[in-house]
């Protein structure tokens, strides 16, 4: 009775463990999930001129960055128009990828190692660098008329740093003031809340005016890449086919000069 019990047991496991090698072959992928959902969830800012912004007049997301999203769910879907945007900040966007609130984040993601260790990253579709706007009447021609001046940044980006950094160099003190829009950051130098407005600076192009002027000092190179939650190979794989199929057929450059881009 014993020999048979131990039999049935061993049985029992063997059916259970090719249960589970079952179980977790058919697990379907990421790229199967949205496939099936019919939708692609991507993440966008859409408070940058150029890049990703919401047009008031046509209450239409658009920008290199939108584009390119439209490109990503034609080669899923074959079709431009299956996307699900939500905006988001530099401060919510990677919690929203990890809390499967959408798929993909299209929105300026600066590439870093620390980041790398949260998320995957595709191929980098821009690149770019740290720059600084004053308002013209300030009279601040350099980085070095900023001390003791305030500069404006967006909360949970790299840019705070990027300023500290560039102060100890210069061997001045600056002062920073986080905002969780452009919009604010632009609304706070008007009002001269702020003595300067620091992001990338293809972002602050779409912000300059006749009353302000981008200081010609750039720093840190930022490299602009889709973000998608770890170990999501099916999804980063058609994403590169993409941005690699947009390089070679030079249809890249078209979509960054018709967006007003370099």
């Amino acid at each position: 009775m014993k020999k048979m019990k131990r039999v049935g047991t061993l049985v029992a496991t063997v059916a259970l463990a090719a249960f589970a090698t079952v179980s977790a072959v058919a697990k379907p992928s990421e790229l199967d999930v949205i496939k099936k959902t019919g939708t692609l969830r991507v993440g966008i800012k859409g408070d940058i001129p150029h890049f990703s912004y919401l047009n008031p007049e046509t209450k239409q997301y658009e920008g290199f960055e939108i584009d390119l999203a439209k490109e990503v769910s034609k080669k899923i879907f074959g079709s431009p128009d299956r996307i699900e945007f939500t905006p988001v900040t530099a401060k919510n966007r990677g919690p929203f990828l990890k809390n499967d609130k959408i798929d993909i984040v299209i929105a300026t993601f600066t590439v870093t190692d620390e980041r790398k260790n949260e998320y995957d990253f595709s191929d980098i579709y821009y690149t770019d660098a740290v720059g600084i706007m004053v308002k013209k009447a300030s009279g601040i021609t350099s980085f070095k008329g900023l001390e003791n001046k305030t500069v404006g940044v967006s909360q949970g980006s790299l840019t705070k740093t990027t300023i500290k950094n560039a102060a100890i160099k210069e061997g001045i003190l600056v002062k920073t003031q986080d905002y969780a829009s452009y919009p604010q950051l632009k609304a706070a130098l008007d009002s001269g809340e702020i003595d300067a407005f620091s992001v990338d600076q293809a972002i602050l192009l779409g912000y300059v005016d006749d009353s302000t002027i981008i200081l010609p000092e750039r720093y840190d190179e930022q490299q602009y890449a889709v973000a998608m939650k770890k170990d999501n190979a099916s999804v980063k794989k058609v994403v590169n086919e993409v941005i690699r199929e947009l390089i070679k057929s030079g249809k890249l450059d078209e979509l960054l000069k018709k967006n007003g881009l370099k």
